[in-house]
């Protein structure tokens, strides 16, 4: 059996026996030369007999199908440090221990390194070998397992272990982040909590139990146990960095901005600090500012695609020359991180496009696009299969049956429809007024649709939208008060009108309506194939799955065009407003009148002028909304047509 030539080969190397592990791993890796654990034993075994270029070649191999994997980046550091390559040797172990603290070899051999330059550094990894060696032998069991990203064994074994030890702190974390993992977060949460109420002085786990929080939008509770965090730490840059993103989230960005400021001068060689402050500074229109920030972000590491991106999202930066070598030469480089090597893909596409050269921006955004999707794994049923779920259950006769049901409220205004379609332009034209304040993508909708679902085993139906009938007005009207109550975390303007500006709610307008009634609804509607293009050229931070591939993004566009047509036929007249983006270039000031209209806001001159507006946007287009009206990128797509045939054959069905 093949499992057994590598315990074999394992066991041969254990006695010292090299001819026999040689031979051994020969034939491992004639037979198995895509197995990461047979890369890593072979790699091993190159080291040990001196062949430092062999090692290299099979830690190349492992790191393209593993970049995350932790041993081999110490492996990789054994063999710099055999090799006397000192600065490279400390930046493999570095690496090493980013992915898996566990990793006592490289922690004791960094200590070593900064014992003379750096004391306080050296005694801080010092400590936290100590902390390692300090797990009981179950609990490190179970923790390699999941550094080692064997999510199923760590489970296992951590479950094993809190049977006999249910209160330990560490595995409790644990079993909490697996959950977090699976998308459990109730679950999660409940552990974490529990394990503030047993642990206090715990802090890793009420730093995690604040990130679940986050991840449940409860924004407010979670911005309360960061400020605890942070009142028991005032300098931990990891809990100040926390409570900042959180301040970003309720809308507080000038102080978030602040605090990325202050961690920004301590810590200038951190570049995820640095990309942070970009984006809020991004958010506030202080563009030159994000710029420096940005760069200084690829400048302490130069292979950091999130930061080149986050210069190709700005829309109006011009890349220089050396900027775009250097994103060609570290795309290419071997073992380069996925995620990284996405975000340069995304990047080199819009440098490419700029310039001109728009085969070769395809092949970036390309190939930026399958990377995305290989991590995805997007399903397109799935949506498909919801949409046939909403059209089934969601008919003219539950509405009717429920007319006057609801929370009464008319604070929110819902823009919908795809991502690209023109939203924040209208975002922006309806917080220029005085009446209306634009916040963000608010999730809270889609919280209250998973609510209604609620825990599904791997081969249960799903029970929303189905369930919607069942509910009582009473129950109807304690939704939509829960959403207006969820949403005031950030509402800070005082005004009677506020903008959610979640696309994805055109999948739950039915929901909307029945919590909701007299809330407006805006479908921002854009050329499918402008749209559909400009989805696949944008890297999005999390939520739309769906828009990493063509075919993808045209099946995608016709179900949310077949649902459309299905709420426009089963609500009531003039329910949904349809905007066009196309509509609004060419008509600016009477788009505006017919939308005021609807909402029933007086015109004010302020929204023709909405590019005036100064306030936060943190969608793609935040710098295009900041100028006049524009035509800049409309038809983008037609550079592009000779590579568009699956997105034309999915939209035609």
């Amino acid at each position: 059996m093949q499992t057994d030539l590598l315990v074999d080969a394992k066991l041969a190397l254990a006695r010292g026996d090299m001819a026999q592990a040689n031979v051994l791993a020969a034939r491992l890796v004639a037979d198995r030369g895509d197995d990461p654990e047979v890369l890593y034993f072979t790699a091993v075994i190159a080291r040990a007999r001196g062949d430092f270029g062999a090692a290299h070649d099979f830690l190349d191999r492992l790191l393209a199908l593993r970049p995350d994997l932790g041993r081999a980046w110490q492996e990789r550091g054994h063999c710099y440090r055999q090799q006397n390559q000192r600065d490279a040797a400390i930046a493999a172990y570095g690496r090493a221990v980013e992915l898996n603290p566990l990793l006592t070899a490289s922690l004791k051999l960094l200590a070593a390194h900064h014992q003379v330059a750096d004391p306080a550094q050296a005694r801080a990894l010092a400590d936290k070998i100590k902390d390692v060696e300090s797990h009981p032998p179950e609990v490190l069991g179970a923790l390699s397992a999941y550094y080692d990203q064997d999510y199923k064994l760590a489970e296992d074994r951590v479950r094993a272990y809190l049977l006999k030890v249910p209160d330990e702190p560490v595995a409790m974390r644990l079993l909490a982040e697996l959950g977090t993992r699976l998308g459990e977060y109730e679950d999660a949460e409940f552990i974490l909590e529990r394990c503030k109420a047993l642990n206090p002085e715990y802090l890793h786990a009420r730093f995690d139990y604040a990130e679940v929080l986050n991840k449940r939008f409860k924004y407010d509770a979670a911005l309360r146990e960061a400020e605890e965090l942070v009142a028991l730490e005032p300098a931990n840059p990891q809990f100040l960095m926390q409570r900042a993103n959180l301040m970003l989230h309720v809308g507080r960005t000038e102080d978030a901005a602040a605090e990325y400021a202050r961690l920004q001068q301590q810590s200038p060689e951190n570049a995820t600090v640095s990309l942070t402050y970009g984006h809020a500074l991004k958010t506030l229109g202080r563009i030159d500012a994000a710029v420096d920030a940005y760069r200084q972000g690829y400048g302490a590491r130069p292979d950091f695609g999130d930061a080149y991106w986050s210069l190709a999202n700005l829309k109006t930066y011009r890349f220089t020359d050396a900027e775009l070598a250097a994103m060609i030469a570290q795309e290419a480089a071997a073992g380069i991180d996925v995620e990284d090597r996405i975000h340069l893909c995304f990047a080199l596409g819009k440098a490419l496009e700029d310039a001109g050269d728009y085969a070769r921006s395809f092949e970036y955004y390309q190939r930026g696009n399958a990377l995305r999707q290989g991590v995805l794994k997007y399903n397109p049923q799935a949506v498909t299969h919801e949409v046939d779920q909403q059209i089934a259950h969601c008919s003219a006769a539950m509405f009717a049956a429920n007319s006057g049901a609801g929370c009464p409220a008319d604070d929110p205004i819902f823009i919908l429809g795809l991502p690209r379609a023109g939203s924040t332009l209208l975002e922006q034209i309806l917080a220029s007024h005085s009446q209306v304040e634009g916040t963000t993508e608010l999730p809270d909708i889609l919280a209250i649709a998973a609510r209604l679902n609620g825990r599904l085993g791997q081969d249960d139906a799903d029970r929303y939208p189905a369930n919607l009938a069942a509910l009582s007005r009473a129950e109807l009207a304690e939704l939509g008060e829960s959403y207006i109550a969820s949403t005031r975390v950030h509402r800070a303007g005082g005004t009677p009108h506020f903008i959610d500006k979640m696309p994805n709610n055109f999948r739950h307008i039915g929901l909307i309506h029945l919590i909701l009634p007299n809330a407006r609804i805006i479908d921002a509607r854009r050329a499918p194939l402008a749209c559909g293009f400009s989805v696949f050229k944008q890297l999005f931070a999390a939520g739309q799955d769906f828009s990493y591939d063509l075919g993808h993004i045209g099946r995608y566009y016709a179900d949310y065009l077949r649902l459309m047509d299905h709420w426009n036929a089963v609500l009531p007249g003039g329910r949904v407003l349809k905007v066009a983006h196309e509509d609004v270039l060419d008509d600016l000031e009477g788009q505006v009148r017919r939308i005021l209209d609807y909402c029933g806001l007086p015109f004010e001159p302020a929204c023709l002028e909405f590019y005036k507006t100064e306030r936060a946007v943190r969608t793609p287009s935040s710098e295009q909304v900041r100028r006049p009206i524009n035509r800049d990128g409309t038809d983008v797509w037609k550079d592009y047509e000779p590579w568009l045939g699956p997105l034309k054959e999915a939209l035609a069905g």
